[in-house]
């Protein structure tokens, strides 16, 4: 079996090509090393996602509203501008006023704050640790559970134990 030349437009006839030599190694064009690379950057690429993955929707999820973080720096910032003598000292807080106030009723009559389905808990507490100083919490029961919080640094009129330079006064709000 013998091939007929072809001849082109110009009349010429056309000869076989001679073939072109190739060197490949095993036969395929992708090595061990192109490889190990290629997985290696997937890897670091799907590591990267589910690293920075979550902090994205972190800010989406949080149960405190921005409501209840201002409620609770204003019950603070009201809680101390009445419980001071700001003659003396502006965050100078007397003991026994802070005392006579029993329950959350107390702390709206005070603060002005209206009837709403927020729980508030209000605590003086060490500045170095999370205890509370001589029992001195008001309203609700606090638990750890998700709840927007406002600090104010103050010291107390009797300067209890663990508070002799200075409290915080912890309001929690959920």
């Amino acid at each position: 079996m013998t091939r007929k030349r072809t001849q082109n437009r110009t009349g010429r006839a056309r000869g076989r090509r001679q073939r072109t030599l190739s060197i490949s190694l095993r036969d395929r064009g992708q090595t061990t090393q192109d490889f190990a690379v290629g997985i290696g950057v997937f890897i670091l690429a799907v590591a990267f996602v589910f690293t920075f993955l979550p902090t994205i929707l972190t800010p989406f999820d949080s149960s405190v509203s921005g409501g209840q973080t201002a409620q609770a720096d204003r019950i603070a910032d009201r809680l101390v501008y009445h419980l001071s003598d700001s003659d003396t000292s502006p965050n100078a807080i007397d003991s026994g006023d802070f005392k006579d106030i029993d329950d959350v009723d107390g702390i709206r009559e005070i603060v002005g704050l209206r009837t709403a389905g927020d729980r508030v808990s209000v605590q003086i507490e060490q500045l170095n640790e999370s205890e509370t100083v001589n029992d001195m919490v008001i309203g609700d029961q606090y638990n750890d559970q998700s709840a927007a919080s406002s600090a104010r640094i103050v010291t107390l009129d009797d300067n209890p134990e663990g508070c002799e330079t200075a409290c915080r006064l912890v309001v929690r709000v959920w």
